[in-house]
């Protein structure tokens, strides 16, 4: 039973957590000004993998949501990442929790959330226990979703056959793919570590870099510098937008694209594609028209759980995609398995000579190195008298 924001109900003597809130909707949106020590207050059905471990990232001490955290569609991996990371999360709290102000002190107490000694919401505390029975309800369930994902797959391919089969929509961009390795990448699943591992192979390949929003940031802070940027530019940074690289707004099918009214306002010419599927999907698609040799991704998505954490609504188009790039596709985790940064032979001999100078050093420090040196310079000099004597007549 839920109370309502304004009943004044003293709260109960205890420790509980303290700290403020930061309140918004949209988790992506939060942790853009979540910080160590916050409260986190959102709206998030089924929380995701990426999302989770966003939130993990900005070190908050407690998740507040105002919806469930796994409605039992499917076995979503949010819930337990949050956990581990020993961060506390109520659940199905209401909108009431929304209404909270920004910056506020709140107090959690078992479930409740006191402003002051208003009560604001009551909801349900997450602990290993409940969270794992949740994943198994919603593993016997997942027939459900495959059916749904199934009849979504089929309405998706109907509505872009031409694009997906024959590439027709696909803008004319000015960056040059056509032959050359092409590396994407989105702000997914343990997008940090594949970059890290991919250096080499950046250095080396020197791959076309594209980023999809955030993904940008991402292609940055590596110290490298985008060549494409593709998204509906809700999460990527000013100052990625205006690093030199070509912009591509992903648009409606119907040709809205809010991204378009950011990139204005910057003064960076772009360019708009209207496709139905994910941004991800978009990069991928432009890439393989294009004429991309190989194309590396980065935090895409790949498995059917990371596809169900999109939604049904997103599942279809990648899922599509992939299967029509699938020949050029690679996820960047089997690039740094087998790839090995190769050795020119330049610098094998340059490691060879260093190797002898430092054997030449060693020997000469030594007294039969020293004696070994001047036998050697008597015989050369021996040598050396003898080819003059040949070549120069004896003079």
């Amino acid at each position: 039973m839920r109370l309502s924001l304004h009943r004044r109900h003293a709260a109960p003597e205890g420790p509980g957590l303290h700290g403020p809130v930061r309140v918004d909707p949209r988790t992506k949106n939060l942790t853009k000004r979540l910080r160590p020590g916050d409260i986190a207050v959102i709206d998030h059905l089924d929380i995701d993998r990426v999302s989770a471990e966003a939130l993990v990232g900005c070190g908050p001490i407690a998740v507040l949501n105002a919806a469930k955290s796994t409605s039992g569609r499917y076995p979503n991996l949010g819930p337990d990442i949050l956990l581990a990371a020993g961060i506390a999360l109520v659940d199905d709290l209401g909108p009431d929790v929304l209404g909270l102000l920004e910056g506020s002190s709140v107090r959690v107490v078992d479930g409740a959330v006191y402003a002051g000694e208003t009560l604001v919401a009551e909801g349900t505390v997450q602990d290993e226990a409940s969270v794992a029975t949740a994943m198994d309800e919603a593993r016997a369930g997942l027939s459900v979703q495959l059916e749904s994902f199934a009849a979504n797959t089929m309405d998706y391919l109907r509505r872009e056959r031409d694009l997906l089969l024959d590439g027709v929509g696909v803008p004319d961009i000015s960056t040059v793919i056509d032959g050359r390795q092409v590396l994407i990448v989105v702000r997914g699943y343990h997008y940090k570590e594949d970059l890290t591992a991919l250096r080499h192979y950046v250095k080396e390949v020197r791959p076309v870099l594209i980023g999809v929003d955030g993904g940008a940031d991402a292609i940055i802070e590596m110290g490298w510098t985008p060549h494409l940027i593709v998204g509906d530019m809700d999460s990527v940074s000013d100052k990625a937008l205006s690093c030199g690289a070509e912009i591509v707004v992903h648009a409606y099918r119907d040709g809205r694209a809010p991204g378009v009214e950011r990139v204005e306002k910057l003064g960076v010419e772009h360019i708009v594609f209207p496709a139905t599927g994910t941004s991800e999907d978009v990069a991928m698609l432009l890439a393989d028209d294009k004429g991309a040799e190989l194309i590396v991704a980065v935090g895409t998505h790949a498995t059917l759980v990371e596809f169900l954490d999109k939604g049904r609504s997103g599942m279809a188009s990648t899922f599509l995609t992939r299967l029509r790039v699938g020949t050029k596709l690679i996820d960047a985790k089997g690039v740094s398995r087998l790839y090995r940064q190769r050795i020119s032979s330049w610098q094998l001999a340059w490691l060879v000579v260093a190797g002898l100078l430092a054997l030449g050093v060693a020997l000469a420090s030594t007294a039969a190195g020293q004696t070994m040196f001047g036998l050697f310079a008597a015989w050369f000099d021996d040598v050396w008298s003898s080819l003059r004597a040949l070549f120069g007549g004896g003079a």
